[in-house]
């Protein structure tokens, strides 16, 4: 895609969220991959802020603010109005429901010419106020969440996906994995990443896998990813059918490209899923994919290229999916290669798409409210 942009932007983005999870690394990567196309950013976050701190050590201005409760708002509405008016800023770009409704009508105060919300969430939408009241468009992370925007009522020339980006760490055809949990040459890992919550499908996960493990000495399921209390009733769940040996539950983990190119399989049952950027992830190791065909986790592989799709709480199903990958290593290879190709080498979910996708919605959206 081209990286020339067409018109230099001042965008102010504002999220009232303090944590750091999908929704932040995406404004995040936002950012960079904006400021590479030329564009100046600017964000208003509460002042403790995951994401403030790290835009803050990327060298971008950042204004802060307390967006909790009536006080807050009735205070911080006129001083974000006067950054954006001040600022001289192009668009505003909200991302959650608070500081939608705080930052939205500062800029509709202010006179901003574009006002855009992004939904992250699978789930369907209560109120469109904070879509259809305060901004002028919509922005969402799949087509499955923009379809069900439209579905509850938003425009559908208002809505445009711009999907996540993936940081793409290079491939060094090796893993610390197998040697940490002492795993011969010949054993195969079924692998997930995923933080424990219901919603991810563990238990279902460890189900499908039982009667594999059951038949096969050298199959390993590992999980990786933390959160209580799921991690330690999974733990006990594990415990309970004797796999303990066999099932590796490694909690939160800082390294996991390393170990994404430890797995021969990613498999993941989410319930949920607004986009599912982890099967991206991994199809940019080299890793075939297994997932469940809910929200937008179709989007993030080419099914039976590099992936394959089961009905939602069909463990049989799920099983079936992991052992033809099992015991088929010619299609292991052949579906990794083809992840590479899709998730890697197109750069269909690169930085730069990312930026460009966000950057012609902003230039089709402010030459038709200018008309």
């Amino acid at each position: 895609m081209s990286t020339t942009p067409a018109r230099q932007l001042r965008i102010l983005h504002s999220e009232a969220a303090t944590s750091w999870g999908g929704q932040e690394q995406y404004i995040f990567r936002m950012f960079q991959a904006m400021r590479e196309r030329g564009h100046h950013l600017e964000a208003v976050c509460q002042p403790h802020a995951v994401l403030a701190e790290r835009l803050t050590q990327e060298g971008f201005k950042v204004h802060t603010l307390l967006m909790d409760g009536p006080a807050n708002y009735f205070r911080g509405v006129p001083r974000v109005r006067a950054i954006l008016s001040e600022g001289r800023f192009d668009v505003l770009n909200t991302h959650s429901r608070r500081d939608t409704m705080l930052a939205g009508v500062a800029a509709r105060l202010a006179g901003t010419p574009l006002i855009v919300r992004t939904r992250h969430l699978a789930k369907k939408p209560g109120s469109l106020i904070s879509y259809t009241g305060v901004p002028h468009r919509v922005t969402t992370s799949s087509e499955f969440v923009r379809r069900a925007l439209i579905e509850r009522g938003v425009p559908e020339k208002h809505v445009a996906v711009v999907y996540p980006s993936v940081d793409l760490p290079p491939l060094t055809g090796h893993s610390t994995l197998r040697s940490e949990l002492k795993l011969a040459p010949n054993d195969i890992v079924v692998g997930c990443v995923a933080v424990m919550r219901a919603q991810k499908g563990h238990k279902e996960l460890i189900d499908a896998m039982a009667p594999l493990i059951a038949e096969r000495p050298n199959l390993h399921l590992v999980l990786v990813g933390g959160g209580s209390p799921l991690f330690e009733e999974l733990q006990a769940y594990v415990q309970s059918l004797r796999l303990s040996r066999r099932v590796h539950m490694l909690g939160h983990r800082n390294d996991v490209p390393n170990l994404l190119e430890g797995f021969d399989i990613f498999a993941l049952a989410t319930r949920q899923e607004a986009a599912g950027m982890v099967f991206v992830e991994a199809g940019s190791m080299g890793v075939p994919v297994i997932g469940t065909r809910v929200d937008g986790v179709p989007e993030m592989m080419r099914e039976g290229v590099n992936g394959m799709l089961v009905p939602l709480d069909d463990v049989p199903a799920l099983t079936e999916a992991i052992r033809l990958l099992v015991e088929d290593r010619e299609l292991r290879v052949q579906m990794g290669q083809a992840g590479l190709e899709f998730c890697r080498k197109s750069g269909y979910f690169s930085m730069g798409a990312m930026a460009q996708r966000a950057e012609e919605a902003y230039l089709r959206w402010l030459k038709e409210l200018k008309k």
